[in-house]
């Protein structure tokens, strides 16, 4: 299988904080959502995925180049939108053309025009005059605009209305129909990656818990519904994590089809991907 991001072994060290030693792989033409709590290190591994930052130790691979030793070639082929507008607060879109074209050979005028009217955004106003949402839709049309390989997001939905959202999801879906085209998508909105994901990474406290396929997270895990006398006959080891209510317990497990035979006469539902997150959060006390 070929990868547009292949990461090993990447570790980074702060005062209070360290990335340990993460891998995981972005297969070409699919979309990775990258989920995890606030300080769980995926702007950190964004950042050196972009070489803001240094690695103290692992291996970063880019559309098959070293992010290091070609990072010329590598951001010449890469779109990249973060999490705030980095645009001078006195420019407008046109400018932001002609600065781009003078960057990207692929940079492609024509189509960043048709982004700004898809987006409905003034052609004649500065960005400092622009709304959050706004300023995103700006910095997604720069992004897409030189004919990128691969999209690097870092909650690039977070200010727009689920209108508009939906909007730029089927852009990201329509952008990886070319099988070249691949995604990394971080963010807090879960559904925004149920509806367009492949595959989930999930970093927590700086390290990798998971990093599979959408569907089979979907279909492997489900929530165990009992009361308080059941709970206490549920085996520890099959609770990842667990919350109570006044209707009783709501406890994540793994092997749902297992857990149908072992627990007959409890319910088990379906599961989102912020229920896995959380669950998984809520199960410190289960270790």
């Amino acid at each position: 299988m070929d990868y547009a991001i292949a990461i090993r072994d990447l570790s980074k060290s702060f005062k209070n904080f360290k990335l340990k030693n993460i891998s995981f792989s972005v297969p070409k033409g699919s979309i990775m959502g990258f989920i995890g709590e606030n300080g769980a290190g995926k702007t950190t591994t964004i950042k050196l995925m972009l070489n803001q930052l240094k690695a103290e130790t692992g291996e970063i691979g880019i559309l098959g180049l070293d992010h290091r030793k070609d990072e010329k070639k590598i951001k010449s082929d890469i779109g990249v939108v973060l999490d705030e507008c980095y645009f001078h607060e006195n420019i407008k879109p046109k400018h932001i053309s002609r600065i781009m074209a003078r960057i990207y050979k692929n940079w492609d005028e024509s189509l960043f025009y048709s982004y700004i009217d898809q987006f409905r955004l003034p052609g004649n106003k500065t960005t400092k005059e622009f709304s959050r949402g706004m300023k995103l839709k700006l910095s997604i049309a720069t992004a897409l605009s030189h004919h990128p390989k691969l999209l690097i997001l870092d909650e690039a939905t977070s200010g727009l209305d689920p209108v508009v959202r939906n909007e730029i999801l089927d852009l990201f879906l329509e952008f990886i129909q070319d099988e070249n085209h691949s995604i990394l998508f971080s963010s807090h909105i879960t559904s925004d990656l149920e509806k367009i994901a492949d595959y989930i990474t999930f970093l927590h406290d700086g390290e990798i818990i998971f990093s599979k396929s959408k569907d089979s997270l979907l279909d492997n895990y489900g929530l165990l519904l009992c009361g308080a006398a059941d709970f206490g006959a549920v085996d520890k080891a099959d609770i990842i994590g667990q919350r109570e209510s006044r209707f009783g317990h709501e406890i994540l497990v793994r092997n749902k089809k297992q857990m149908k035979q072992k627990y007959k006469g409890l319910t088990i539902d379906p599961v989102t991907i912020e229920d896995i997150m959380l669950f998984y959060m809520r199960g410190e006390e289960f270790k």
